[in-house]
C-alpha cells in the first residue's frame, strides 16, 4: 500500500477521533509537534526505526517523547500505535494530512509562500486578500525563505504552484536562448 495513502487513512482517524472529543485544534498542533522532532531528531529515528532495538525499547522511547511533549492519551495511543505497527516514518506524512483535512472542515486552504529574503506583512496581506479572491475560501499564509530564489516568489497552494522567482525566469530565458 502506498506510503501516502496509509498516512492519509491514520490522519482521517486521528482527525474523526479530534471532532469526536471536541479537541481537533489541539490534536492537529500535537501531532504537528512530534513530527517535527521525528524530522529534525536523527537519533530518535534511528531508536525507533532500527531493527536491531527490540519492540519495548522503541515503545518506551516513543511514549518518552509524548510524555517530554505532554501530549494527549489520544495521541500518546496514536504514537504507540505507529509503532506497534511499523508506521512511525509515515508521522511527518501523517501530520501534514491531518492540517489538511482539519483546515478543509473549517473552509480554510494553505498557501506556502516562499521568498528569497523575508517580505513586509503588509505584502503578505495584499497577496492573502489576492489569493482569497482566486480560492473564494479563507487563506493562512505560511512564509518561508529561501535564498536561492534569488528574487520574486513562489506560491504553493494544494498541487498548484505560482512560480514568479526569478531563479526560474533566467532557467527559462536560458532553455529559449539555448535549447536542448
Amino acid at each position: 500500500m502506498s506510503f501516502s495513502i496509509v498516512a492519509r487513512r491514520y490522519a482521517q482517524a486521528l482527525l474523526e477521533l479530534g471532532i469526536e472529543q471536541n479537541d481537533l485544534e489541539r490534536q492537529v498542533e500535537e501531532i504537528a509537534s512530534v513530527a517535527q522532532v521525528w524530522e529534525e531528531s536523527a537519533e530518535l529515528r534511528n531508536a525507533v526505526e532500527n531493527p536491531l532495538v527490540a519492540h519495548p525499547a522503541k515503545r518506551a522511547v516513543m511514549g518518552e517523547v509524548a510524555t517530554r511533549l505532554g501530549v494527549s492519551q489520544t495521541t500518546r495511543h496514536a504514537l504507540l500505535l505507529l509503532v506497534d505497527r511499523r508506521r512511525t516514518r509515515t508521522l511527518p506524512t501523517i501530520a501534514r494530512w491531518l492540517r489538511e483535512l482539519a483546515d478543509a472542515r473549517k473552509g480554510v486552504v494553505r498557501a506556502e509562500v516562499t521568498t528569497a529574503a523575508p517580505l513586509g506583512d503588509a505584502y503578505y496581506a495584499r497577496l492573502q486578500t489576492q489569493l482569497e479572491k482566486m480560492t473564494g475560501k479563507r487563506v493562512v499564509v505560511d512564509r518561508r525563505t529561501d535564498p536561492n530564489l534569488i528574487g520574486g516568489v513562489v506560491t504553493r497552494i494544494g498541487d498548484r504552484i505560482f512560480d514568479g522567482s526569478l531563479r526560474t525566469r533566467l532557467q527559462t530565458l536560458r532553455d529559449v536562448m539555448m535549447p536542448s
